[in-house]
């Protein structure tokens, strides 16, 4: 996607997109910290895989992402309706990630890997249940 020109922002607007990180964000290190923890040994970033899974488990074959509730379109229609400033461009750079990561989702299915989707709140909150649910699909004999 082509980023415009110029933006309708403020300092603080500028400010605060400065810190968003596209890789190694709270939640992906509590958990990746977490699954460490509980024996998983996992690669993070992995480029060889579709998308880039935020913690890649090659013993299993997850492929676990941490994603932003911003950019990844989390309660989708309402947020989109609270979009303020230069709404056109959030709206098609949120659907444009919303569509790849139902690509690259299908992609690592066909390559014999299970996607697993994290809401970073979801992780920051209970990060116990998020191991869990790993364990499940470990142990889960429909994989």
């Amino acid at each position: 996607m082509k980023h415009p020109k110029s933006y309708d922002s403020d300092n603080s607007t500028r400010q605060r997109m400065s810190n968003v990180h596209l890789k190694g964000g709270k939640g992906e290190q509590i958990l990746a910290k977490a699954l460490w923890q509980n024996g998983y040994r996992y690669r993070k970033n992995d480029k060889s895989l579709p998308g880039s899974p935020d913690i890649a488990v090659l013993k299993y074959h997850l492929a676990i992402f941490v994603d932003g509730e911003f950019w990844h379109g989390y309660d989708w229609e309402n947020r989109k309706k609270r979009l303020k400033r230069n709404r056109d461009y959030w709206i098609k750079k949120i659907e444009e990630n919303m569509a790849r990561d139902q690509r690259d989702d299908a992609l690592l299915i066909e390559k014999g890997w299970q996607p697993i989707h994290f809401w970073e709140k979801k992780v920051l909150k209970n990060t116990d249940y998020c191991v869990s649910l790993v364990d499940y699909y470990v142990r889960s004999e429909n994989r």
